[in-house]
């Protein structure tokens, strides 16, 4: 009896988890660069005298979908999507350098070029860029940022940093991205990105929808056989109570 009550409550928390992460994802499927999360769970004995039998389900983190978002065209001169698997280096909001696909990009007040909505410092190879007062700011395929004030010829004010990791990163808290180690990662000057453009969410809003619906049809099963569990329990106190 307890066996089916194990099985049936680890199945429902599993299933409790995987609806948060879709959840999630389905929640970004308008977020510029974002990557879907991938969850999997893994079987472990419960440790302890007369457990030996009894299994819980883990969830094993497994990472991100690392497929590309659909780029979009959008004429802004500081918009970039980066190209095969390049990321743009950023400052988190604990100081460290940290890794993203969200190419939107501005000036903020202090002519630093900053992540749009997140004010989160762009990075260059030789630390934040800084763009002169009412400049007309262009960024090459190589991340090159250049900026021209009235009719003067345009000048490079910075590169900026593009790293092209070996390993998969790791998702943080704060939904960017670092190396397993937590090391900073080397510019690659062979990166490249495409200004003038964005590159979408990768996540399917149809599979997302019908892998929840699954997940609750599931979690609905695991609730039922505790319900039988309940019956079953039940039934028995019963029949030993109408045999004393």
């Amino acid at each position: 009896m307890d066996r089916m009550i194990y099985l049936s409550m680890a199945g429902a928390k599993a299933t409790m988890q995987r609806q948060e992460v879709l959840s999630n994802n389905l929640a970004n499927v308008s977020t510029t660069g974002f990557r879907a999360e991938l969850q999997a769970f893994r079987a472990v004995p419960v440790r302890g005298d007369g457990a030996s039998t009894r299994v819980y389900a883990l969830e094993t983190t497994v990472g991100y979908n690392a497929q590309p978002g659909t780029v979009t065209a959008t004429g802004r001169n500081l918009d970039v999507a980066m190209r095969g698997n390049a990321w743009l280096a950023v400052q988190g909001l604990d100081g460290t350098e940290a890794y993203s696909r969200a190419g939107a990009l501005d000036v903020n007040a202090e002519g630093q070029l900053v992540t749009r909505g997140s004010g989160l410092t762009v990075l260059g190879d030789g630390g934040p860029i800084t763009v002169p007062a009412n400049a007309e700011v262009a960024i090459g395929a190589d991340g090159t940022v250049s900026a021209k004030v009235g009719n003067q010829r345009p000048q490079p004010v910075g590169k900026l940093k593009l790293v092209t990791p070996e390993a998969p990163l790791q998702r943080g808290g704060d939904g960017l991205f670092r190396s397993a180690a937590g090391d900073e990662l080397p510019a690659d000057p062979a990166a490249r990105l495409q200004e003038g453009a964005l590159e979408g969410s990768n996540v399917s809003p149809v599979e997302t929808m019908v892998a929840m619906i699954a997940a609750a049809r599931q979690f609905e099963a695991q609730m039922k056989i505790l319900q039988t569990a309940e019956a079953n329990g039940q039934t028995g106190a019963k029949l030993l109570g109408n045999q004393g």
